[in-house]
């Protein structure tokens, strides 16, 4: 769990196992309680890029709490805190709110935060550049990964702290609000809408979403589940060819990986362009680059949608194991390739086991570190490291694995001890000295089975 392993020093644990920082972020996150409903009620103005909110938090603590404090960027002013419909005294600075309820939480207490605020959002700097709420030409977008949920929302932003959301979403008439979840309702008064969407399933803050544009629905399949499209209707004809076998790709990996594990799947395109598509829960955004007509962006279309099982669903409890998410959903990536008649996911393991050999790091995979842990290379020897397990224990072990992976851990947290307890079960042979050298060793070892 959170800083019970890898470098820096121990956490203080306040009464569960799971409550500690997360040395690769350490000013995000909270301690001695957890969030056990996120219940968000904004109004958002486009052109004047202003939002306001009231946000109900229902929580439990975990010790004796005279205070405790949540993430919230300081571009957002509050105005009122209650607990358990109490005022209760506040501090917010360093995109710390600190709150002194009236009375102290006991140990095991449920409570009810109510937060209003009022800003202007604006992305949270980091050393991936910026994240959280971002200004479209004409609407606004939600990129959170891995700290930017407090640029519109307070939040206890750790990613092992998944729970239900409702968001309910204001804004101008001519828009289209999609947040996370399944559509509850819409209801038009005067010249603004607000839409209200259910997250049921657990979900963390960084997968927690907003898009708003000038956009039209496509429904694209009722069956199973519902698939669809949210984009502007200047690029429906190009959708068309470049997305035009997400339902192959969906049946694919549904066979590969296990049941979709939401309720629906939604495909956002922006009108303006996006350097690289954006995850979240139950839906992935993609900038009108990636929608051109040429299909030449059909491998990022496998990547977010393979996130959807790998990272969602089952996601990782610490942001050193972020090769949980990216090697899944990059080798993912070359198993759609194959299967559709492109490159053998063996032919882009040599390929990138090439590049990688011609450019070494000097850290392991488990451990890449703050800065990088969204590398390329963290992406595709995460790849190849499921490339070299697929090889030692055989096709039908390695998909029935996976398969397990996702019922076993389906909207848990986990960590790479735990993939590699679960694979234990599905080889015949040790796999220590496997994971010794890929996840474990900084230096490349050789390509996995024949030369």
């Amino acid at each position: 769990m959170p800083g019970k392993s890898g470098k820096g020093p121990r956490q203080p644990l306040l009464g569960a196992p799971s409550d500690a920082l997360d040395p690769y972020l350490p000013d995000n996150g909270n301690l001695g309680y957890r969030i056990t409903r996120y219940d968000l009620d904004l109004e958002y103005k486009v052109s004047a890029n202003r939002l306001s909110g009231t946000a109900t938090l229902t929580a439990t603590s975990y010790n004796h709490l005279q205070r405790f404090s949540l993430d919230l960027a300081s571009t957002m002013a509050v105005s009122k805190v209650t607990v358990d419909n109490v005022r209760a005294r506040y501090s917010h600075r360093n995109r710390k709110l600190t709150i002194t309820p009236a009375s102290p939480i006991p140990p095991g207490g449920a409570m009810t935060i109510v937060i209003r605020y009022l800003g202007t959002p604006r992305p949270i700097r980091g050393p991936w550049g910026e994240v959280g709420w971002e200004e479209l030409s004409d609407g606004a977008l939600v990129a959170n990964q891995p700290n930017g949920a407090a640029s519109w929302f307070p939040c206890d932003d750790h990613p092992a702290a998944k729970a239900p959301y409702r968001i309910s979403i204001t804004t101008d008439s001519p828009y289209y609000a999609l947040a996370n979840g399944e559509l509850e309702s819409k209801r038009t008064r005067a010249a603004q809408t607000t839409w209200v969407y259910q997250m049921v399933e657990p979900m963390p803050t960084y997968l927690a979403s907003i898009q708003i544009g000038q956009y039209k629905k496509k429904s694209l399949a009722t069956k199973p589940f519902p698939v669809n499209a949210v984009l502007p209707q200047r690029l429906m004809e190009n959708f068309d060819v470049d997305f035009g076998r997400q339902l192959e790709m969906i049946e694919a990996f549904t066979e590969m990986f296990g049941p979709y594990p939401f309720h629906s799947y939604t495909v956002v395109v922006t009108d303006d362009s996006l350097e690289i598509p954006l995850e979240a829960q139950s839906f992935s955004t993609f900038g009108a680059n990636h929608c051109n007509g040429t299909r030449r962006s059909e491998r990022l279309v496998a990547h977010e949608l393979a996130h959807q099982w790998f990272g969602n669903s089952v996601t990782l409890a610490r942001w050193r194991d972020i090769w949980l998410h990216e090697g899944f959903a990059c080798y993912a990536e070359w198993l759609w390739s194959q299967r559709s008649g492109g490159r053998s996911a063996d032919e882009w393991a040599r390929h990138y086991y090439e590049k990688l050999a011609a450019h070494p790091v000097r850290t392991p995979l488990t451990d890449p570190g703050a800065r990088h842990m969204f590398d390329d290379w963290v992406y595709k020897r995460g790849a190849i490291t499921l490339h070299a397990l697929r090889l030692t224990i055989g096709d039908g072990n390695f998909f029935a694995l996976l398969r397990r992976w996702t019922d076993k851990y389906r909207y848990g947290s986990v960590t790479t001890e735990d993939f590699i307890a679960l694979a234990a079960n599905f080889s015949s042979m040790s796999l220590g000295p496997l994971w010794d050298e890929w996840l474990f060793r900084a230096e490349l070892p050789r390509f996995p089975g024949p030369s």
